[in-house]
């Protein structure tokens, strides 16, 4: 019987202790994936999203949900504000850019937003077909949207009220395609985009009169301006300026990233517990496991002792148990774990939030390298007391 038999049939005495082994191992290892995967995927789209934006001027509420709803188009926005604000911050010598962002519709899911060609060249966006739009009721849309809808140049559609899909849809205004942007790997695929008085069209519909026509421009509104600094001492200034108007208010995309990173961060340090402790659990499985084997095999070990085997084959043998359950649970919690991060992909997609994807990447080798270092070190004392075994008085024992 050669060395493999010799291991899985010894594995199979005891199966119970060896599943439980190998589960906890594996449990461990997928809960590592899983965390590895999802935070560093999001934490990099959530700082890409925000490089660049200083501040973000919108509604008084809460600072964290502006952000989310004006940077990452993850909210619901707090309120509106009058289209006066972009020429006033834009007059402020601290201020080197100002991109107005309007919210309230979507197609499919996805949100149009009404800004200025700015946006696009603020996240690095090249066309891939088409041009940027010249008149209202022009889209460019991102590659998500052309992906997820199968919208092409020149193709129309109609948006749907709010955020999320399900909304009345606005079928008297129809918005035409006109450019696609290439993937950027930024919150830019998973928009329409298009000028801000397309949104203003859309729910003020067409004027009565040239009286009712000035009085809707003079009550225009944007949901929240994108703001980037000219000098470094506009950050102590700026801020404290828009606090004071009565219908403004300004957060910072770094702060509140930074606020949410903490709030997050309970959840993946908890998860990295579990982990571990998961971990720590299947060292000790692993050595009582091996442990057992070795004192169930004593005769057997010393009968291959007799027949010529060394003391290294024998702990070898020892150390291929460990190796074989780690391999075992590597494969398992590989499989579990990238098996959820596409579970949480895809409700991600679904929700046109984030992209996260399944993928290898070289942190999940150094994930690999550990469960074998705590397969040896399980393997050891056994290994040891295996190649000291006093053959003569184990056969004597019988």
């Amino acid at each position: 019987m050669n060395a493999g038999r010799l291991i899985i049939a010894q594995l199979l005495r005891k199966p119970l202790q060896t599943v439980l082994a190998v589960v906890l191992l594996a449990l461990g290892i997928a809960t590592l994936v899983f965390v590895v995967l999802v935070q560093g995927q999001l934490s990099r789209q959530l700082t890409r999203d925000s490089q660049g934006i200083d501040l973000v001027v919108g509604a008084k509420g809460s600072p964290l949900q502006l952000i989310l709803s004006a940077v990452y188009h993850i909210d619901v926005p707090t309120g509106n504000v009058p289209v006066a604000a972009i020429d006033q911050l834009r007059a402020n010598r601290l201020i080197a850019q100002v991109i107005p962002v309007s919210l309230g519709d979507n197609f499919r899911g996805f949100r149009i937003v009404g800004t200025e060609p700015a946006l696009i060249e603020h996240y690095g966006g090249r066309l891939a077909a088409g041009a940027l739009w010249t008149a209202p009721m022009q889209a460019v849309i991102g590659a998500e949207v052309a992906l997820g809808t199968g919208l092409s140049i020149a193709s129309t559609f109609s948006g749907t009220h709010g955020l999320t899909e399900g909304g009345a849809a606005h079928e008297e205004s129809n918005y035409s395609v006109v450019g696609i942007l290439m993937p950027t790997g930024t919150v830019l695929d998973r928009l329409v985009i298009t000028d801000k008085a397309s949104v203003w069209r859309v729910h003020e519909g067409e004027p009565a009169s040239a009286d009712e026509r000035a009085i809707l421009e003079a009550e225009r509104e944007v949901t929240a301006l994108l703001v980037r600094y000219a000098s470094p001492l506009a950050a102590a200034i700026v801020p404290r300026q828009v606090n004071a108007e009565s219908r403004l208010m300004a957060a910072s995309p770094a702060s509140e990233l930074a606020r949410l990173f903490a709030v997050v961060g309970i959840g993946i340090n908890t998860m990295r517990v579990f982990a571990a402790v998961l971990i720590a659990s299947s060292l000790l499985a692993l050595f009582v496991t091996l442990y057992n084997a070795l004192e169930e095999r004593r005769y057997d070990i010393a009968i291959m002792r007799l027949l010529g085997a060394s003391r290294s084959r024998i702990v070898g043998l020892m150390l291929l148990e460990a190796w074989l359950l780690a391999f075992v649970a590597i494969t398992l919690g590989l499989l579990i774990g990238i098996v959820a991060v596409a579970v949480v992909a895809h409700w991600l997609t679904q929700a046109r939030a984030f992209t996260v994807t399944a993928h290898v990447t070289p942190e999940l080798l150094w994930i690999g390298i550990v469960a074998f270092l705590i397969a040896t070190i399980a393997a050891l004392l056994p290994a040891w007391r295996a190649g000291r075994m006093d053959v003569a008085q184990t056969l004597a024992k019988g």
